[in-house]
């Protein structure tokens, strides 16, 4: 695939600029001819796919990040094994020469489930009684329980679970949908990122997490802010209307224009875009943020008490609204599950912060015709020890589970399994890089074939691994 940024172009542009600037015309009426097409082209990106590698069963996702790891002990993975061993010593045969976090040279108890779990749906899906309105959605539920990572700190792990590695300037998966498919909204952002902390655990979340990395910075994702205005300074300054406005906008955008026949830099062609996206954002945002357009069965549905309050229920109502609109990638982190202490209290608060929302978002999708091409991804970036840890649970990179929801994933099914303990994931074991390479699959694109020259690799999300992850597939 033709890298969209072309190293040897940007290093001939200089003799090309030296030439230009010595011609009679000069540059400026070649600029000016281009100039309009060059912003439209810009708001027009279509992604480098010119057709999709697969039938297209998915044309956005929806992240639900649990930032901070929560345990698969105590959401989608049942072990009533480990109940019946808890507070006596956690064998040997387990945990001998395996990498543990803080747990490393401890003397290692088992801690057993803090709640039950109950069959749910017609499908019997085990799902924590922590989360009686997910379980209520357990039909439309594609559970992974055999995840495994291999980062074993939160920033890493985090890195890995979004671009595939840990070497920092690795474009996230947002910003691969992006440069790949392109966006289908020229009045928003195709990536946007909201965040909400919970009441423990809120473990810090960085925003090279949706950075574009090594991809023009116009693939980037866009943090709305959860509380308040979600973006500032969108009303034109006093004084200026919104005539003038478009007139300054036009002027910046033909002086960017300018430049960029001079050299040939992506970045310049972002900023002309970006220009245009934030005039059109003036009007777009106050409209997709207008709540009172929403019945209040359905805020009461999502558990939103008030609009742009921060929480992770308002955010889940913006995200489908954001969906609505066409927005091609949706994470919303939210940070609450760090339980290395507390986490009988802990994750009853987590649980409670997210449940009611996660479930809104999958029934309000499903009755707007919107989930069967909305791909849904919940989890954290790993799992949980089955020992303890004090009052809670050490970071864990051999199991923890996921689920996802729509998109053309089999509904009420469950895949993987770990052991008996929930220690390591023992049947159909999955990858990070699987995961990704499913997401990719179910968005009509072959992972191997998404790919960019940097640094005479062909980069891709998922490095030189992955593979679709077949049984999951409806």
């Amino acid at each position: 695939m033709k890298a969209y940024f072309d190293q040897e172009a940007f290093d001939l542009s200089v003799k090309r600029r030296a030439f230009l600037t010595q011609s009679a015309l000069g540059l400026g009426g070649v600029a000016l001819a281009s100039l309009m097409d060059q912003a439209k082209a810009a708001d027009r990106w279509t992604g480098v796919l010119q057709k999709p590698h697969a039938p297209i069963k998915a044309r956005r996702i929806i992240h639900l990040c649990m930032a901070g790891g929560p345990s698969h002990l105590e959401t989608l993975d049942w072990k009533p094994k480990l109940r019946e061993l808890d507070g006596k010593p956690f064998p040997d045969s387990f945990t001998k020469g395996q990498q543990l976090a803080q747990l490393q040279n401890a003397v290692l108890k088992a801690r057993g489930p803090i709640c039950d779990f109950k069959p749910s749906g017609k499908s019997g899906l085990m799902i924590s009684e922590l989360f009686p309105h997910i379980r209520g959605a357990a039909d439309e539920l594609c559970v992974i329980k055999s995840m495994q990572t291999e980062q074993i700190n939160h920033d890493t792990a985090h890195a890995f679970m979004n671009t595939g590695s840990i070497i920092k300037g690795r474009p996230s998966m947002g910003s691969w949908l992006l440069y790949g498919l392109g966006s289908e909204t020229e009045e928003l952002p195709g990536f946007v990122v909201l965040t909400s902390a919970g009441r423990t655990g809120q473990q810090p979340v960085s925003a090279r997490q949706w950075s574009s990395g090594l991809l023009p910075s116009k693939f980037q994702g866009i943090q709305f802010q959860s509380k308040g205005d979600a973006v500032h300074y969108l009303g034109s300054p006093d004084g200026v209307c919104q005539s003038t406005q478009r007139q300054i906008v036009d002027e910046v955008n033909r002086l960017n224009g300018i430049l960029a026949e001079e050299r040939v830099d992506p970045e310049i062609s972002t900023r002309i875009a970006q220009y245009e996206m934030a005039f059109k954002m003036q009007s777009s945002v106050p409209d997709l943020t207008d709540m009172s357009k929403e019945t209040q069965a359905t805020l009461d549905m999502y558990g939103v008490k008030q609009p742009g309050d921060g929480s992770f229920a308002s955010n889940c109502l913006l995200a489908r609204r954001l969906a609505e609109r066409g927005v091609r990638m949706i994470q919303l982190y939210h940070r609450a599950w760090d339980h290395h202490g507390g986490i009988v209290e802990g994750m009853k608060m987590g649980a409670e912060d997210v449940d009611k929302a996660t479930a809104a978002l999958i029934t309000d999708l499903k009755q707007r015709g919107l989930l069967d091409d909305t791909l849904i991804l919940w989890g954290g970036e790993f799992g949980r020890t089955p020992m303890g840890q004090g009052t809670g649970r050490d970071h864990h990179i051999l199991a923890f589970s996921v689920f996802t929801a729509g998109g053309g994933v089999k509904g009420g099914f469950s895949h993987g399994e770990t052991d008996e303990l929930g220690y390591r994931s023992v049947q159909d074991v999955v990858s990070v890089h699987d995961l990704h390479a499913t997401m990719l699959h179910l968005m009509g694109v072959d992972h191997k074939r998404l790919t960019v020259k940097a640094q005479g690799l062909d980069m891709r999300l998922t490095g030189i691994a992955g593979n679709v992850i077949k049984p999951v597939l409806a």
